[in-house]
């Protein structure tokens, strides 16, 4: 589960060079936002479970 202002570090690097990202938003998609240029996506939760670290 995510909860809302969680922080959650990828594997992969976002193109701006960071891999911090915060949990703005949760339900059926989940939407991050990029720590290091504020970028927003959004994406299933089970496919941010294989992105992240562990």
């Amino acid at each position: 589960m995510y909860t809302l202002g969680q922080v959650v570090t990828t594997k992969k690097n976002h193109v701006c060079g960071s891999n911090t990202w915060v949990v703005i938003r949760t339900g059926a998609d989940i939407k991050l936002e990029c720590q290091g240029c504020k970028r927003v996506i959004m994406m299933h939760s089970f496919e941010l479970d294989k992105k992240i670290k562990k």
